[in-house]
Formats: C-alpha cells, sequence, structure tokens
C-alpha cells in the first residue's frame, strides 16, 4: 500500500492543491487549512452555505498569499498583522485570530456579494482536536474537526459501485476533501486500522469522518446538480455506532511525529482494533 495522492487546503473550503510531498507538522500537513472565510461577527463561512468559495485557489508564497477566482479576479495578499485580531468560531471553537486588513476584506465583500472577514492561524492563535478522541493538547488549525483526513481508492471505488448500480453516476476523491489518499483496493479496510506509519511518521486513526451537504457539490464550481453520493452513503456508511451518527467516509488522523512524506510512499499498518459498526442495510 502506498500513497496515491496529497493534497493541501491552504484556505478553509476552498480549493485543494495536490502536491508531490508535504511536511508534517503537529498540526497535520503544513499549510493546511491556515485561512478562513468568515462573516463580520467573525462566524466560519464554508461552501455549505457559500457554494462560490469552490472556485478560489489561494497559491501561499513565500511573502503574499494569491487568491484568485476561476473568473479571473486576481489579488495578493499580505500577512496579517499581529495585532489586528478577532476571535473566530469554527463549530464549538472559539479562536484568536489574526485578520486580514481591512482592504482586503472589502474586495472579498465585494467578490462574494456579502461581508465577509479573512481569519488566519498565526503563532498567538491557539486551537486543540478533541481530547475524548485525540488525546490532550493536539494542535490543529481551521480543518473541521482533526490534523490529518485519510481515504482509499478502494472504498471509493466501492462507493461508485453501488452509485452505478443505482443510476447515480460516481463522483471523484476530491468531494471528500483528503489529505492523504491510500490506494487500498479492499473497501472500508480502514474501518479496523488503529493507525498507519509513513516514513517513520505515526498517525492515529482516531474518529471516522461523518459526511455532510458538501459530498453533493462539484468541487470546481459549487454546483450541487451533478452525481450526489448522499444516498449511496445512507445504503451501506451510515454509522450503528451512536457517538458519531451520520454517513462515514474517510478516517481522521492525527500525527504523532513529524516529517516529510511524498506520493509513492509505502504505507504500514500498525495496528487494528473492532471494525467500526455500520448499519446493515
Amino acid at each position: 500500500m502506498q500513497i496515491t495522492e496529497l493534497v493541501v487546503y491552504p484556505f478553509k473550503s476552498a480549493r485543494g492543491i495536490a502536491v508531490p510531498k508535504a511536511r508534517i507538522e503537529a498540526m497535520g500537513l503544513a499549510g493546511d487549512r491556515r485561512m478562513m472565510l468568515t462573516d463580520p461577527d467573525g462566524h466560519f463561512i464554508t461552501q455549505r452555505e457559500l457554494p462560490a468559495l469552490a472556485g478560489l485557489t489561494a497559491i501561499p508564497g513565500a511573502a503574499y498569499v494569491t487568491l484568485k477566482l476561476d473568473d479571473g479576479r486576481e489579488m495578493m495578499v499580505a500577512p496579517p498583522q499581529p495585532d489586528h485580531r478577532q476571535k473566530v468560531a469554527i463549530w464549538r471553537s472559539i479562536v484568536d485570530a489574526a485578520v486580514a486588513d481591512d482592504s482586503v476584506n472589502a474586495k472579498l465583500s465585494d467578490w462574494f456579494g456579502r461581508p465577509v472577514r479573512l481569519a488566519f492561524i498565526d503563532g498567538e492563535s491557539r486551537r486543540e482536536a478533541s481530547p475524548e478522541w485525540a488525546g490532550q493538547g493536539t494542535p490543529m488549525g481551521f480543518a473541521d474537526g482533526y490534523q490529518i483526513l485519510v481515504t482509499t481508492t478502494g472504498s471509493l471505488a466501492a462507493l461508485n459501485a453501488d452509485m452505478e448500480q443505482h443510476g447515480e453516476g460516481a463522483v471523484g476523491m476530491n468531494r471528500f476533501r483528503p489529505n492523504i489518499v491510500l490506494d487500498c483496493d479492499e473497501p472500508w479496510a480502514e474501518d479496523r486500522w488503529a493507525g498507519i506509519e509513513i516514513g517513520g511518521i505515526q498517525f492515529d486513526f482516531v474518529k471516522p469522518c461523518p459526511r455532510c451537504i458538501m459530498t453533493t457539490q462539484d468541487q470546481k464550481n459549487g454546483s450541487r446538480d451533478g452525481a450526489n453520493p448522499m444516498p449511496a452513503m445512507g445504503r451501506i456508511r451510515m454509522s450503528a455506532d451512536r457517538r458519531v451518527p451520520g454517513p462515514l467516509f474517510g478516517w481522521n488522523a492525527v500525527p504523532r511525529g513529524e516529517g516529510t512524506v511524498q506520493v509513492g510512499d509505502s504505507v504500514i499498518v500498525t495496528g487494528e482494533r473492532e471494525v467500526w459498526a455500520i448499519k446493515q442495510r
């Protein structure tokens, strides 16, 4: 088994960037989900309520971040001043974030047709994953709940097979916005993995990932008119464990070391657990 794809999402809910290699840090892949759009009150905004975010690409550079929309609009954003801050809310977390310059926020508000602000995780920001699942003191950025999301090609193939059997088409892996994709042929094998090791770095599989309406959105344009994986996940991937209700795809992982991984690296399963319970149809 090996890594077949690595994806970084510099801007939460915007377009992912496939990379040949990535630095693994305590917060996950270096640069992953370090920026986030919020409303003026600091509440986070995602594709769930703003599908147009699917058309935004953020390209980090040495001195600036370049933001691009598919229609050609573009701007360069300087790092925010550390004293320009706001409390921002992402799910149950309240984070002290740095905020972009007012001119940047005004331009983004014009782009998206509503008042928005651009928040950054910086050296002063503090957020941790749930200690109930990840253990104490695991830092993270603006990802929904955990540092890294891992998926497998075999599980996507099984999901698409069910969709095609019911005349629902097929979807690509980008619908699930993973960080690390593995080329495991066995569908849902990850449901029994306790963790994996890549290049000497341990990744603990701490919680399966419940899925939402974002999986129904085309990750190039935000449209919900195409193939929809939710009915198939409802048929074959509904959690039977009340701690994590809903349809599941992929596993949240916490890195227990630092280093660099790359596409093609071998992956070792480090242990197994009792398979996660899925409702039988």
